[in-house]
């Protein structure tokens, strides 16, 4: 008996086909899947960076800002004190000058009193001896009671005379240290 020949496919090795096709197109899939989801993932990472970086920049930005400002105010108190410093130098330097010329002033004074103390005591010094000279006489002349009545007037004169020869001393004390500087 003659065999013939099929050229037909069993269907047990039509369906392995289909299976084998089927499971190509499911690993396909698959790999499409998986590829979307790590490109979806890549995709999420770059904009969390993204929003990182933007986060990071706003920061550094808003530190910069801060430390422009913090800058400002360093420089401004910095003149504040510059300008400060320089008008107490300059308080000082008037203050000092004040007192130089308070200084010359008061010893001019202060020689001109001693000066006019010291004519003063002379004047009286001399009119004491012209007093004391009048006195001697009048104690010669034969009228005794005059005498005793110019006695008191006398006493009056001599307190004066030592009242002004004190401050003369004090005032020449000062004037001769002054003089010697």
């Amino acid at each position: 008996m003659a065999t013939r020949k099929t050229t037909k496919k069993s269907e047990l090795a039509q369906a392995g086909e289909h299976l084998s096709t089927a499971a190509k197109e499911v690993g396909t899939a698959l790999t499409h899947k998986v590829e979307a989801l790590g490109d979806a993932m890549s995709a999420g990472v770059t904009r969390a960076r993204r929003k990182v970086e933007q986060r990071r920049d706003d920061a550094k930005a808003k530190v910069g800002k801060l430390v422009k400002m913090a800058e400002a105010q360093v420089k401004k108190a910095q003149a504040q004190l510059h300008k400060a410093s320089a008008s107490a130098q300059k308080s000082v330097a008037a203050a000092e000058k004040k007192l130089e010329a308070t200084r010359r002033s008061t010893g001019k004074k202060l020689a001109a009193l001693q000066t006019s103390a010291e004519r003063k005591a002379r004047a009286l010094q001399k009119a004491v001896e012209k007093e004391a000279a009048a006195l001697k006489k009048a104690a010669k002349a034969p009228a005794a009671r005059k005498a005793p009545a110019k006695a008191p007037a006398a006493k009056t004169t001599a307190p004066k005379k030592v009242a002004v020869k004190v401050p003369a001393r004090k005032a020449a004390k000062p004037a001769a240290k002054k003089t010697a500087k």
